[in-house]
């Protein structure tokens, strides 16, 4: 055996993709490992130090700690498939599930008595379906994760019950039926911040986890606000917790390493479904094997909106979630010394010691930067803050709200550009803390100018819910289409809800917002369809979802979206639409595929430093997705689907076509008949330019329907005449 070594050179994380494992015994498949590695490093000693991570049971591959010079060393060896540095990666940080149509007429022991039609008793409330869950972790002793009244951890299951610093063996349950914790790669002062165990002490995971599949739990609130009862998508389905995100000075820490070791063993393990409420862009090869082995995995799109062409997680073999707004909302009056009364939104609460609310001075505080404040008196006073600058909350407000409390502030107004993602306020903690639009800012700023002693009173937060709220609509802060790295694919797949979503959060409830809650409601949703149809696809399962949701709010107009500014929607804001429940239970018709279409579609497994090279020379709109993406229209082209029947044996479809602007789009057969002989059906779409111009994107479906179904995808198309198509200056 022929030994290389260049030991030089400062050493960090890499990851080695090897592709299909060639031994079925995990301990050869690790054995293997070791033994390249040793050919590389010069001794099974030296390998055994620089192994992290062995993927050995959904692939093969291995994360190790080498030189530049190492890894180039391995790549260059013909088994090798691909040698990628070790990533970081971000965390997307009760109403919506009645809000979606899943009400909870009856809780899930008394199943035998439900009526058969409605999906949540179908399902058996997605009983012993078995999603995994990767973030930060899960507090066990939360009510949500109660495993009264559950029948034995189902015989399929194969995972763990990971043992760690404050976290013992009785802390998995019937509930929580296994947990692992993947530290490699933190910093040992980020290490004794964190649990060494599956223990969360961020609450993100237990949010999210609480959010699919957390038990019914009756009168949760914060302070009184969302008041209802608390529970998951499908409150029987089991929890496998994947903790690969750990609490750090500066941020939440997520390495690919992680997430790989922990798809690798969650494929062993025998989850159903994934959820992955965490930004991953280099779509990970892990996520297709375990779609390949009939995983369900979902991914978040993101927290980088309302910009165009920043959506993560866009590779076809995931679900990528879009969030939305519900119809709740938590308006605060706001009464000023003259009478008037203003209108913001806020999570504010009286304290305990606090009878009623009372008028405070009131203060101009410019933007509330340092500067801005710098010589003015709030002590006890109410700020008026008016951002200068358009941008995410998340990246103006804690700044500001550092600067108001150290002054000693009773409350703050906050003037925004129109938004509601109230969880940004969470630092104000107890202190009154209300968002308002521009115009509002405007008026108590005008009123402040007018008056020698302006003074103001803010009352607590009300709970407001139904048509009185538009919704959906597309949070703001949702990332958007289309996607770069796959432009043939439309990104976002679907939408759901992931503004102020209140869930368990240690031994509490609390309000998040962000991909990371919307990502857990698909998840949830995606565990009761596959409790019905449990033979159906991961393809068939995702096409279930993305065909049968709305695009309308519950007045029947077009979805908007937050934006700058708020705008109509559309599929690179929502992919399908808003997800749908009860109609994916039974969508009629679905476009399903076969999972290793992927790898001749993108040419996957077969570029050394790359997972999937994505310009083949097969387009991916070719591929049988719910959806049509054209990103360079400049001549006529057809582009072939297959629809299976999975509704009534004997049923006709007819075609209806919304053409994108520009393009003319017609579809042969425009009719499809389904027997108990014929139960799939091809066509043809032709898509042609109707003008010859360097154009921009435009949007339109097709629809297959009769008496019982309409089955939708979107099409996304952009007419081009020259190789760039970017606007330029």
């Amino acid at each position: 055996m022929i030994s290389i070594s260049r030991a030089y050179g400062t050493q960090k994380l890499y990851i080695v993709y090897l592709g299909e494992k060639k031994h079925d015994d995990a301990a050869l498949v690790t054995a293997s490992h070791h033994d390249m590695l040793s050919t590389i490093l010069g001794s099974k000693e030296e390998a055994l130090a620089s192994i992290t991570y062995s993927y050995k049971h959904g692939f093969s591959g291995f994360a190790a700690m080498l030189t530049d010079d190492q890894a180039q060393d391995l790549a260059d060896l013909p088994e090798v498939i691909s040698v990628t540095p070790n990533q970081n990666h971000e965390l997307m940080t009760t109403r919506s599930w009645d809000f979606l149509g899943l009400n909870l007429d009856q809780q899930p022991p008394n199943l035998d008595h439900q009526p058969p039609n409605k999906l949540l008793q179908r399902s058996k409330y997605g009983e012993d379906v078995i999603i995994g869950i990767f973030d930060t972790g899960i507090w066990p002793e939360s009510r949500s994760f109660s495993d009264h009244g559950y029948g034995p951890i189902p015989s399929r299951w194969k995972g763990v019950c990971q043992l760690g610093q404050a976290w013992e063996g009785t802390n998995c349950s019937r509930k929580i039926i296994g947990a692992r914790y993947y530290p490699a790669g933190l910093d040992k002062a980020d290490q004794e911040a964190n649990y060494m165990s599956p223990r969360d002490i961020n609450g993100h995971g237990t949010h999210t986890a609480s959010t699919a599949a957390g038990a019914v739990v009756e009168g949760v609130s914060l302070h009184g606000l969302g008041v209802g009862v608390a529970r998951g998508g499908a409150p029987r389905a089991r929890i496998a917790v994947y903790k690969v995100a750990w609490q750090t000075t500066k941020r939440v820490q997520l390495s690919s390493i992680a997430v790989l070791a922990a798809l690798d063993d969650a494929i062993h393990d025998g989850v159903d479904i994934l959820c992955l409420p965490i930004v991953l862009n280099d779509d990970s090869f892990g996520a297709l094997h375990a779609v390949q082995k009939g995983i369900t995995v979902v991914y978040g799109a993101g927290n980088s909106g309302p910009r165009p062409q920043v959506i993560s997680n866009t590779a076809p073999w995931v679900i990528t979630v879009a969030a939305t707004k519900i119809d709740r909302s938590f308006p605060t009056a706001i009464t000023l010394g003259n009478n008037q009364t203003l209108v913001g939104q806020s999570l504010y609460y009286l304290l305990k010691n606090e009878s009623s609310s009372e008028f405070k001075p009131l203060v101009h505080g410019g933007s509330c930067s340092g500067e801005a404040l710098n010589g003015t008196i709030i002590n006890g006073k109410v700020v008026l803050c008016i951002a200068e600058n358009f941008g995410p909350t998340q990246d103006i407000l804690p700044d500001v709200i550092t600067n108001v409390k150290s002054g000693g502030a009773f409350g703050a107004i906050f003037a925004l550009y129109t938004i509601d993602v109230l969880s940004s306020t969470d630092d104000c903690l107890g202190m009154a803390c209300v968002i308002v639009d521009i115009d509002i800012g405007f008026q108590a700023a005008t009123y402040i100018g007018s008056q020698r002693l302006p003074i103001v009173k803010i009352e607590p937060a009300r709970n407001i819910t139904g048509k009185q709220v538009p919704a959906p609509k597309v949070a703001f802060f949702s990332s958007r289409g289309p996607s770069v790295k796959y432009p043939t694919v439309l990104k976002p797949d679907i939408a759901a809800p992931g503004v102020n979503i209140l869930a368990a959060i240690g031994d509490g409830y609390g309000f998040d917002s962000g991909n990371s809650m919307s990502t857990p409601h698909v998840a949830g949703i995606v565990a009761l369809l596959k409790a019905v149809h449990p033979h159906w696809s991961h393809a068939a399962l995702k096409s279930a979802i993305v065909t049968t949701a709305s695009t309308k709010d519950e007045y029947g107009n077009p979805m908007l979206a937050e934006a700058l500014p708020r705008k109509v929607a559309d599929p690179f804001d929502y992919g399908g639409g808003n997800i749908n429940p009860n109609a994916a239970v039974d969508p009629g018709l679905v476009y399903d595929i076969d999972p290793r279409d992927y790898n001749k579609f993108f040419a996957c497994n077969m570029q050394k430093y790359k997972i999937c090279n994505i310009t083949t020379t097969l387009p991916g709109y070719h591929l049988n997705l719910p959806s049509i993406a054209i990103p360079e229209l400049r001549r006529p082209i057809k582009v072939q689907r297959a629809v299976t029947n999975v509704g009534n044996v004997d049923a006709v479809y007819q075609s209806d076509i919304q053409s994108p602007i520009g393009v003319k789009i017609k579809v042969d057969p425009p009719s499809l008949v389904f027997n108990a002989t014929q139960k799939v059906h091809s066509f043809k779409v032709s898509i042609t330019p109707l003008w010859k111009v360097q154009g921009d994107y435009t949007f339109g479906s097709l629809t297959w329907h009769n008496e019982h179904h309409s089955v939708r995808i979107p099409i996304a198309v952009r007419i081009t005449i020259q190789d760039f198509y970017a606007d330029v200056a």
